[in-house]
């Protein structure tokens, strides 16, 4: 998924320095790992950016379901759907790490946006980039495999294809929260996971925290018919 880091190449414009002199409107928190940050139902009056760390968003069905749809890192915003008229939290967000948040009040950031042409360009495109990200995500849940699934869902923790090296997938991500983004089951995440250790394609040991090295090879099961 793209960062608003990447959009530094706007002419210059600097997006995290714009953020950061927001002023009225804007509050800087700090969240401590594995601590809610807003919760399904809750008002919608504010967007988020993450400086520092990762946040899991996750949705509960009706019928109590819990499923992640997505992980977010640095320079990602969140919460954006109260731009777009919710009045309420259509998901809930968590810190997986530590975190170092912007919390920009909803009047803030429209203003920023009718205010600052540079910054709205690069948030519309930050926008349909995040929307091309879900249509994808569709089509994979709908034509493919749930090992080819984890296995993008892998590359894509590991920032597979952004410029510089793939990261170690850090926080450790639980078996648990993989088969929710896969949309699977444990077992058959942990059977893939031993295939794919086995095959050179994951690391369990990589990391000074013990994380989850992800290497290229992985994608030939991406691309692999």
């Amino acid at each position: 998924m793209g960062s608003v880091a990447e959009a530094k190449k706007h002419n210059g414009f600097n997006p995290t320095t714009f953020l950061a002199t927001i002023g009225e409107g804007r509050k800087s928190l700090s969240i401590p790992g594995k601590q809610g940050i807003f919760a399904q139902g809750d008002a919608a009056d504010a967007v988020f950016y993450i400086q520092k760390g990762k946040v899991k968003l996750s949705v509960v069905s009706k019928v109590g379901k819990e499923a992640t749809i997505g992980i977010v890192g640095q320079g990602n915003f969140f919460g954006e759907g109260s731009l777009a008229g919710q009045s309420l939290r259509m998901g809930s967000a968590a810190a997986m790490t530590d975190c170092n948040l912007l919390r920009i009040e909803k009047k803030a950031m429209m203003g920023a946006l009718h205010r600052e042409h540079a910054f709205s360009d690069m948030f519309v495109a930050y926008l349909l980039a995040r929307n091309i990200r879900y249509e994808e995500d569709l089509v994979d849940q709908l034509f493919n495999s749930s090992e080819k699934r984890l296995a993008r869902v892998l590359l894509m923790l590991a920032h597979f294809g952004k410029e510089g090296v793939p990261e170690t997938v850090v926080p450790k991500i639980s078996q648990e929260t993989l088969a929710e983004m896969v949309g699977t089951t444990r077992s058959r995440v942990s059977f893939f996971m031993n295939r794919f250790r086995k095959m050179g394609f994951i690391d369990y040991a990589g990391g000074v925290e013990g994380g989850l090295q992800v290497h290229s090879s992985l994608l030939n099961v991406v691309l692999h018919d």
